[in-house]
């Protein structure tokens, strides 16, 4: 994703020229990119007004739910104290219009918010090219993948291949950052994509002996099977993850090693999970004390504001950064 900080007026521009260039890097005609253009400029604008420091994320989505432009608007700052008048046109604190989220509602296909007073404000919004008539569709995952401040290359990369019975996952962290450890990373997706039906234990170890040409990392691997009730996971190095249930969060067990060159053993540890609940993995840009507990109710969002909202409150800054979140069962 490309991220844009937004501390004052005139980075609402660089938002809106980068949301409107992916947006026809990826085939959006004129009319579909003005309204990308609208919703950034808006987000980008609530945020100088009401919640500065905070910053804008875009990136591109292929799911269940069509394919698109996603962006992610986080702050810290307040937090609104009611939302729904928020989210009414013609409601306004600063002085404006008071059409901002309202407008940004209207022209997206998907949105999706969650504030909290003292801790901040966090939106999304996911455009198609072209409006859909569908009915909306629950999407199973989402994510938030950056890299450390100042790089281009993202040294973490990620990949999810949805089966008819579930899903299988993979999060790499290449050794480092920059370059070479982008090059790790996309030689483990590489690997993950001929082997994902495999067991969570023998993608890991085709991609263990797969990565020895380059710097290595940590790679975790989970599969979800709804007619199991249970999680299976595999994991070398420092890529945690979490099943999150009912308000509870239980952390899964990675083995000590670095894929590509040092793992003692590699093992699959089962987890209960329902389709319910979520399933969270995050590389080691993420503290690994990260929690939801002063979000109640988040857990019912969407994957992807999930994951801006875990990565808000807990990224690195030494880093590359990434959170994915996996619903059970989005049917």
């Amino acid at each position: 994703m490309d991220r844009v900080a937004v501390t004052e007026a005139s980075q609402v521009a660089e938002a809106r020229r980068k949301a409107v260039a992916i947006a026809l890097a990826n085939g959006f005609d004129e009319t579909s990119a003005g309204r990308v253009a609208i919703v950034a400029t808006e987000l980008a604008t609530n945020i100088v007004k009401y919640g500065t420091p905070g910053e804008i994320l875009i990136g591109t989505y292929d799911d269940a739910t069509g394919i698109g432009v996603e962006i992610l608007a986080l702050d810290r700052g307040p937090g609104l104290s009611d939302l729904g008048s928020a989210l009414r046109d013609g409601h306004s604190t600063g002085g404006s219009a008071g059409s901002g989220l309202g407008a940004v509602r209207r022209l997206s296909g998907t949105f999706d918010i969650a504030s909290r007073l003292e801790l901040g404000t966090a939106v999304l919004a996911r455009l198609s090219g072209a409006r859909s008539t569908k009915a909306p569709i629950e999407a199973t995952f989402g994510a938030v993948s950056v890299p450390l401040r100042g790089e281009t290359a993202n040294g973490d990369a990620l990949a999810v291949r949805e089966r008819a019975d579930g899903w299988t996952v993979i999060v790499c962290d290449g050794l480092g950052h920059g370059p070479e450890a982008a090059k790790a990373s996309d030689e483990a997706i590489g690997l993950f994509r001929r082997h994902w039906d495999e067991p969570p234990a023998a993608i890991l170890s085709v991609i263990h002996a797969g990565l020895g040409h380059t710097r290595g990392g940590a790679v975790s691997v989970a599969r979800y099977a709804r007619g199991t009730g249970n999680l299976v996971f595999s994991g070398i190095g420092n890529v945690g993850g979490a099943v999150l249930s009912g308000g509870s969060a239980k952390r899964t067990v990675s083995l000590a090693g670095t894929a590509g060159h040092a793992a003692r053993r590699i093992q699959e540890f089962e987890y209960p999970m329902r389709p319910e609940d979520l399933f969270v993995l995050c590389s080691d840009g993420i503290g690994t004390g990260w929690s939801l507990d002063d979000h109640p109710g988040i857990a019912g969002a969407h994957p992807t504001l999930v994951a801006g909202v875990i990565y808000r409150d807990f990224a690195r800054a030494r880093d590359d950064a990434t959170v994915l979140v996996v619903r059970g069962d989005a049917a």
